[in-house]
């Protein structure tokens, strides 16, 4: 036999599982040296020693060896390290020693050691920001330690434990199933199966089918989810060592989906790479011809492509990111996948169910009635059976009738008359849940079964009713006295359910669904969640911001209705499940846009219409929190949970809220939106200006009889203007702004490229002009082509140290006059922040061409007057951009 005592390795072990899964229960225990009573503190510190720690090591785990990998092998980077490596080969490996120069290829790799630096030092602050949001959120597992049973994190499972599991509970860890009842499991993370399916303690695999691990009937695997029953296993593996260690090296339990932003991101750095891939080449064969010397052609060409890279562009979507997860944390949302920040920004639907959202989520029994509508004690003892002694999901219904039971029962003399049989776990198909229970003082040990549940389901198992002590049989006029006393409550507000029992002699084996049937009806449960008092505000605020909430749920429509109407919603049109089911597409299409309250949805139906309104061209967000919203999560654009959710819940959630509350989600959304206006406000503004620089660069080659601005002072410029869009992710977007959802969408992109980048450019030839013309002949003392060698020389340096002064202020003018479509610095300004990154990578570079680097740096002398000139064309590029602005948004929504 094998003895998993000996230290295993890092991956599972299948022999174990083949050998556990055919062994009886107490071989098992032995085995692994555990006890149906569970594991002491001191024994589980010693096994997880020994075995290690529950916790997944997957490639996708943050490193610092990765991170530093990736911030330096992105494409940008590389075709910045591909362009540095020609010019070390044209600047200084084969040309003579009196013209080596290395200070092309310096600022070159000056550029990618910022970018790089910056993109590691973002990506580990994100590692550690989620790291430690995710603190704030627990996911345990109810562990029997130190002879009880503890809710303890997940990664305080080891070897040996014994783990109790309930319907919503993820399983911790492989495990061996010691007792189940009716233990349906869902292993679609496994095998992608998404029907649930049985396990059962006592039940060994079938004989010839030892390959087949992930059907054993008596094993659990990490990973998976208890849809429905109980059970109780003892764990066998841990970790790395379980089938879902071995699966998710590649893939771990929190895979990111990709959004529509990340495929815009890359959709943008192809087309950039493509145009760099054109462009350059352009350059070159321009500059090479007008010019005559292919060298210098080709080093310019080399910065050109190096101005059109967007270094900056993966640091500053990563810096937006971290500082908005941050941010949301301060107001109760802690963010699981960072790029879903983007889609939450971006949602216009909301899709929730109204308990806890829009109610207090304190369930409180309100009555407890007979048939006759009359209060009654033995309706009260009878939910209190069903609730007290029921092991699967207790929920806030059981919690108040316990509550109530406790003031108004002596509860202590009523577990001390019956006993726990058995029970029959509740599910979504049936709605209602069972306990059996012996009462063994006064009728001799007689069992009694005792469900509730939802008036429909009851009625359908219930032959008989109980009035007034008589037990008479349940005819469709009292069927139809019953839904109308449940009608007038719900009318009310109430929500209510039904109280049935069945006088039992014991079965042959477990008790089972089957068991439910010729039931005695013996009263109603009504039950008030009260709707909260900031319901209504946070309602109007969604409205106000461009989001449409609808209500999903599983209640009836007598109770929504009136919680709706109590909250401000509009309830003129409210569809049941039933209502959709056999409509054609284009029916579903129109009705799920019509109406914002469903009721009594399957988990299929709730799916089912996300899907629908996500094809309709919606960014649909959902929130839940039950197990019931899992498939519903995983279908929505960005899906919401709250830390007291089930564990599928959270597992399946992008985001989580501290408390469930809408003005929490709606502070949210907003910093969701000003990431995502900041992230498109930089690449709106990068593209405008690279356009306008390759516009304006394509004109300069081709009139001008030498190159418009060295290779040098052309990356001095794309260096300063880089750093400077680093500080983009601390500006602020405008209340306008915020009001409106925005989708991602590359459709626009070229036309605001083409309406913005030619701005630039017509201030890049005046100024050529002006210098060509006006400045340069008036310092040298005559135009260019009658001038000698040596005052040619003195004309193309001054030239030069013109247009790096007013290509440098334009480019980062730019960021002001395209943030906003208001008038930049009058009726729209950025954060200082912006100010000072902007303005000061002006100004150092103003003061290049008159400090000590001015030789250096071949910059002619340039009259102080110049900047004088500068200031005007920037004002006149500001009012131009401006005025561009407003005939742009005549056909356009939006700017950003």
């Amino acid at each position: 036999m094998l003895n998993v005592r000996t230290k295993q390795n890092s991956t599972v072990n299948l022999r174990l599982v083949q050998a556990i899964a055919k062994e009886t229960r107490g071989e098992t225990l032995a085995r692994l040296h555990a006890s149906a009573d569970g594991l002491s503190s001191k024994q589980a510190s010693i096994n997880r020693e020994e075995y290690g720690a529950n916790e997944i090591a997957s490639n996708r785990h943050d490193s610092r060896i990765r991170f530093l990998i990736e911030a330096f092998l992105n494409p940008f980077t590389i075709v910045l390290l591909l362009l540095a490596t020609i010019s070390l080969c044209t600047d200084y490996l084969f040309v003579p020693s009196s013209q080596k120069d290395l200070s092309t290829v310096i600022i070159m790799l000056v550029m990618v050691i910022i970018s790089g630096l910056t993109s590691y030092i973002q990506n580990v602050h994100t590692s550690n920001a989620v790291e430690a949001l995710l603190g704030l959120v627990s996911v345990t597992t109810n562990i029997r330690r130190d002879g009880e049973n503890q809710e303890l994190p997940t990664t305080e499972v080891v070897v040996g434990d014994i783990i109790n599991l309930a319907a919503g509970d993820m399983v911790p860890a492989d495990m061996r199933l010691l007792q189940s009842k009716d233990l349906f499991c869902s292993s679609s993370s496994l095998n992608g199966e998404s029907n649930p399916v049985e396990k059962v303690a006592t039940k060994f695999p079938r004989i010839g089918r030892d390959n087949d691990y992930l059907d054993y009937p008596n094993i659990l695997y990490e990973g998976t989810t208890i849809v429905s029953g109980s059970g109780q296993g003892v764990v066998f593996a841990t970790g790395n060592r379980t089938i879902f260690g071995k699966l998710a090296q590649d893939i771990s339990k929190n895979k990111i989906k990709e959004t529509a932003f990340d495929v815009g991101i890359k959709d943008i750095s192809k087309l950039l790479l493509t145009m760099t891939a054109i462009i350059a080449p352009l350059v070159f064969i321009i500059n090479g011809l007008t010019k005559g010397s292919w060298l210098d052609a080709l080093i310019f060409a080399i910065a050109t492509a190096v101005g059109l890279t967007p270094e900056m562009l993966p640091v500053i979507v990563t810096s937006n990111l971290v500082k908005g997860s941050v941010e949301m944390s301060k107001h109760g949302t802690i963010v699981k996948k960072m790029n879903a920040i983007q889609n939450f920004g971006s949602a216009d639907i909301l899709c929730t169910d109204k308990t806890g959202t829009l109610t207090q989520d304190k369930v409180v029994l309100e009555r407890h009635y007979d048939l006759e509508m009359q209060e009654n004690k033995r309706v009260l003892e009878l939910s209190y059976l069903n609730s007290y002694y029921q092991t699967g999901m207790k929920d806030l219904i059981d919690t108040a009738v316990i509550d109530a039971a406790g003031d108004e029962l002596d509860i202590s003399e009523i577990q001390r008359d019956y006993n726990k049989i058995d029970e029959i776990p509740f599910d979504f198909s049936r709605r209602r849940m069972s306990v059996v229970v012996a009462n063994s003082d006064r009728q001799h040990g007689e069992h009694l079964l005792v469900t509730k549940g939802a008036a429909e389901e009851m009625l359908a198992i219930s032959t008989h009713i109980e009035k007034q002590g008589q037990v008479l049989p349940l005819t469709d006029e009292r069927k139809h006295e019953i839904l109308e006393n449940i009608n007038d409550m719900n009318e009310d507000g109430l929500r209510v359910i039904l109280i049935g029992y069945k006088k039992s002699p014991a079965p042959v084996g477990e008790f089972s669904v089957k068991d439910e049937s010729d039931m005695i009806l013996a009263g109603y449960l009504a039950f008030l969640d009260p709707p909260k008092e900031s319901a209504r505000e946070a309602l109007a605020n969604l409205k106000r911001d461009g989001i449409t909430v609808k209500i999903l749920t599983g209640d009836n429509e007598a109770v929504t209705r009136a919680i709706g109407l109590q909250v401000g919603l509009n309830v003129d049109t409210v569809y049941e499940g039933s209502d959709l089911i056999d409509k054609s597409d284009d029916e579903l299409k129109e009705m799920v846009e019509e109406c914002n309250i469903f009721v009594k949805l399957s988990p299929e139906l709730k799916t089912k219409i996300i899907e629908i309104l996500k094809a309709n061209g919606h960014t649909v967000a959902y929130m839940g929190d039950g197990i019931n919203d899992a498939p519903a999560m995983k279908t929505a654009d960005v899906s919401i949970s709250v830390d007291t959710a089930v564990d599928i819940a959270k597992e399946s959630a992008d985001i989580i809220l501290l408390h469930k509350d809408l003005n929490v989600l709606e502070k949210g959304v907003l910093i969701g939106r000003k990431i995502f206006g900041n992230t498109m406000k930089y690449i709106k503004i990068m593209l405008s200006s690279n356009f306008g620089n390759i516009l304006s660069i394509l004109i300069a080659s081709s009139f001008l009889p030498f190159l418009p601005m060295l290779p040098l002072q052309l990356l001095i410029v794309d260096l300063l203007y880089g750093t400077s869009c680093l500080s983009l992710p601390f500006d602020e977007m405008s209340e306008a702004y915020l009001e409106q959802p925005r989708t991602w969408s590359t459709k626009k992109l070229p036309k605001f490229m083409f309406f913005f980048g030619p701005t630039s450019s017509v201030f890049d030839i005046l100024t050529f002009a002006i210098l060509f013309f006006v400045i340069c002949p008036h310092l040298v003392g005559g135009d260019y082509a009658s001038l000698s060698l040596a005052q040619k020389a003195i004309f193309v340096t001054i030239f030069h140290t013109g247009w790096f002064i007013e290509s440098l202020w334009t480019q980062e003018m730019v960021i002001h006059a395209l943030r906003d479509k208001a008038l930049p610095f009058i009726k729209q300004r950025a954060t200082w922040s912006v100010m000072m990154a902007t303005f000061g990578a002006g100004v150092i570079g103003t003061l290049l061409p008159f400090s000590g680097l001015k030789q250096a740096l071949d910059f002619g002398k340039m009259p102080i007057d110049f900047i004088w000139i500068v200031f005007g064309l920037l004002v006149l590029y500001i009012l131009l951009t401006t005025a561009v602005k407003q005939i742009y948004l005549r056909k356009e929504k939006f700017l950003i």
